[in-house]
C-alpha cells in the first residue's frame, strides 16, 4: 500500500436514493425496499467502476433470496448490460469454475462481478489483485450463526475466563471478517479500490472502531452516512483521479515518520546502529 496517493476509498452506505435504510437485520431480510435498495446500489457502482466487483453477503440462504428477488426486479438484467455475473455456490467445483471465468472477463476487459459469501471460499483465500477487484461490496454485517453448540461453548468460555461479553466477540468477529473481505481488493504498492460497507449499523462507533487501522485513517466522517447516489457520485470522481498515471518518482519522499519523530534521541540512536550493521 502506498502512501503518496489514498489508494482505498472505504464508504459506509446508510440509505437507498428514496432514503430507505440499508440493513441485513433479521427483521429487514425479506423487506423488498431494502433489496431493492442493495440491487440499484450494485447496478449502479457496475456501471461506473471499471474490469472486477466482488460482493459479498452475509449467508448463501439470504445470497439466494436476494438474487431471486432481483431477478423479478429486473436488476440481473441491468447488471448484465454493464458485466458478467458469477454467483458462487456451496459445491467446490462449480464455485472454482466460476472464479476461472470471472478472471478471464476480466482479464479480457469485458468485466465481471462475482457474487459471494462472507466465510465462504472466495472470502477466505482468493485474491483479487489490480483489475480482478476494483471495488467490493459487503452487503450487511457477516455475524456468525449463534445456535451452533461448538460457539455457544467458546462464548461461555471468554465470559468465564476472561469477561469477554457475548456480545463484543460477535460484533469483533464479525467486523474482522468484513474487514478480510473488503481487504481483498488491496494487494499491492500500485493497487487501489473502492470498499463499500452497505449496511447503516456500520456507522456506529462499536462497529466502525474495530475495523483495522489501516481502514479507519481512510475512513472519514464525511464517508459515513451516504446515500447511493452520493456514493456513486465520490466513487466517480475518486476513479477518474486513481487512473492518473502513477510513476515510482512519485513515491519518492513519503515517509511514514514526521521530521519530529526522526530527531528524537531514540530515532538517532537506531539509525545510527543501522548506519554502523550496514
Amino acid at each position: 500500500m502506498t502512501l503518496a496517493r489514498q489508494c482505498i476509498l472505504p464508504m459506509i452506505v446508510a440509505k437507498g436514493n428514496d432514503q430507505v435504510a440499508l440493513t441485513s437485520k433479521f427483521e429487514a431480510r425479506d423487506d423488498t425496499a431494502v433489496i431493492r435498495n442493495y440491487g440499484s446500489l450494485l447496478a449502479e457502482m457496475v456501471a461506473c467502476v471499471p474490469d472486477g466487483v466482488v460482493c459479498f453477503f452475509t449467508s448463501y440462504l439470504y445470497m439466494e433470496n436476494v438474487v431471486a428477488a432481483w431477478y423479478e426486479q429486473g436488476v440481473i438484467d441491468t447488471i448484465q448490460r454493464h458485466k458478467l455475473l458469477f454467483i458462487e455456490t456451496q459445491d467446490a467445483a462449480e464455485t472454482s469454475l466460476a472464479l476461472l471465468n470471472y478472471i478471464k472477463a476480466c482479464e479480457n476487459g469485458r468485466g465481471a462481478v462475482l457474487l459471494s459469501v462472507a466465510r465462504g471460499k472466495v472470502s477466505e483465500g482468493v485474491d483479487f489483485d489490480h483489475h480482478l477487484g476494483r471495488a467490493v461490496l459487503m452487503f450487511g454485517i457477516p455475524y456468525v450463526y449463534t445456535q451452533s453448540r461448538i460457539l455457544k461453548a467458546r462464548l461461555e468460555y471468554l465470559r468465564d475466563q476472561f469477561q469477554i461479553r457475548e456480545n463484543d466477540f460477535l460484533t469483533f468477529d464479525a467486523m474482522r471478517h468484513a474487514a478480510q473481505c473488503i481487504g481483498r481488493v488491496l494487494r499491492g504498492k500500485t493497487d487501489y479500490g473502492i470498499m463499500v460497507l452497505a449496511d447503516k449499523r456500520f456507522g456506529r462507533q462499536d462497529k466502525r472502531g474495530k475495523l483495522p487501522k489501516w481502514i479507519q485513517e481512510h475512513l472519514k466522517d464525511s464517508m459515513i452516512n451516504l446515500s447511493t447516489e452520493e456514493a456513486v457520485q465520490i466513487s466517480r470522481k475518486w476513479l477518474r483521479l486513481m487512473a492518473q498515471p502513477f510513476t515510482r518518482e512519485d513515491q519518492l519522499g513519503v515517509s511514514l515518520l514526521t521530521m519530529e519523530q526522526l530527531e528524537t534521541k531514540e530515532m538517532q540512536e537506531k539509525i545510527q546502529q543501522k548506519v554502523q550493521q550496514g
